[in-house]
């Protein structure tokens, strides 16, 4: 039996150049409901990516900055390759509005000062955050896209 088709494997990750922000899907539902996908790429795909702890102090960061800058959050999830994110949305925002919306947010990680929700209650593996790992590829990912 064939496998059914998966968005990001249809994409060539060697003709992107990162750091982008990309729609990768909008579905309408059964009730006429929009859910819109994105692809916040951080690293370059097979030449970079972000440690696991960095990764994760920007998943606990970026899950309430990116919820103050843009309406109607699904979820951010990190990539398995660990390049990036997938941020889902109802409805179907620009890719300039997510753009500028991550920058915004990227901006608040850098000067940070604790990693929301890093205790055992709270999060599943909380001794595996990098507050200085977030903010060190915040402000590589905010430089790159100012002087794109």
């Amino acid at each position: 039996m064939e496998q059914t088709k998966v968005e990001s494997f249809t994409m060539d990750h060697t003709k992107v150049k990162a750091p982008f922000v990309r729609k990768c899907g909008v579905l309408t539902g059964p009730n006429g409901d929009v859910v819109t996908k994105f692809d916040l790429r951080f690293m370059q795909p097979n030449a970079g990516a972000i440690p696991t702890a960095a990764l994760h102090a920007l998943e606990h960061l970026l899950a309430g900055y990116l919820r103050d800058e843009v309406e109607n959050v699904i979820d951010l999830s990190p990539m398995g390759c660990r390049t990036g994110f997938y941020f889902i949305v109802w409805g179907e925002p620009s890719i300039e509005t997510i753009q500028t919306a991550l920058c915004k947010a990227l901006e608040r990680v850098v000067v940070a000062t604790e990693v929301p929700a890093a205790n055992e209650v709270q999060c599943g593996n909380y001794r595996d955050l990098s507050l200085f790992g977030a903010q060190e590829y915040a402000k590589q990912v905010l430089k790159a896209f100012q002087t794109k």
